[in-house]
């Protein structure tokens, strides 16, 4: 089987099982992945997408330097599905006028939740939300935002007005 060929069945699983699961997205929307590199490791049913790594359906786009999809055992009368997606490096996802950014990205399918971590934001127009981790629950149309944990600063006992490990929430009046 050539490598376009197996790019081809890949891209189109991934992203057909990441994309179309969603009720918010159009099912008939074209999907487009693109890297500088792809391995396939059939064994251990994951697919390694790398460099400048784009992935697109209708509105919904997502970039990041590696993505890797884990995806279930073939069996006879089953279906493949994406299990998980993990997304490292210059994390980038956007939907329409919503924007989200981290160092990671995890999909987890079952459960249709995106897990965004290490530096994480999110934007909806001018409003900016940022955290350790934004959790964001696709079916129930709702996040969470996690601080990561204080850490003490030895020899500093001013009220610094950026306390480490917060949420932080800057919202404009329309």
């Amino acid at each position: 089987m050539s490598n376009n060929t197996i790019f081809g069945f890949f891209s189109g699983l991934v992203l057909s099982l990441i994309f179309f699961s969603s009720p918010l997205l159009a099912a008939s929307a074209p999907i487009t992945i693109e890297a500088d590199h792809m391995t396939s490791l059939e064994n251990e049913n994951n697919v390694l997408f790398s460099g400048n790594v784009d992935a697109a359906q209708a509105d919904v786009r997502i970039r990041s330097d590696e993505m890797t999809v884990y995806y279930s055992a073939a069996e006879k009368e089953k279906k493949q599905e994406v299990k998980r997606l993990q997304c490292v490096g210059n994390v980038e996802i956007t939907k329409g006028a919503w924007l989200g950014t981290g160092e990671t990205m995890n999909y987890l399918a079952k459960e249709r939740k995106v897990i965004l971590s290490g530096n994480a934001k999110a934007w909806q127009g001018t409003n900016l939300v940022t955290g350790n981790t934004i959790i964001y629950y696709l079916d129930e149309g709702r996040s969470e935002v996690v601080g990561s944990r204080p850490s003490a600063t030895v020899g500093s006992d001013s009220g610094e007005a950026n306390k480490p490990g917060r949420v932080k929430a800057t919202l404009t009046p329309q």
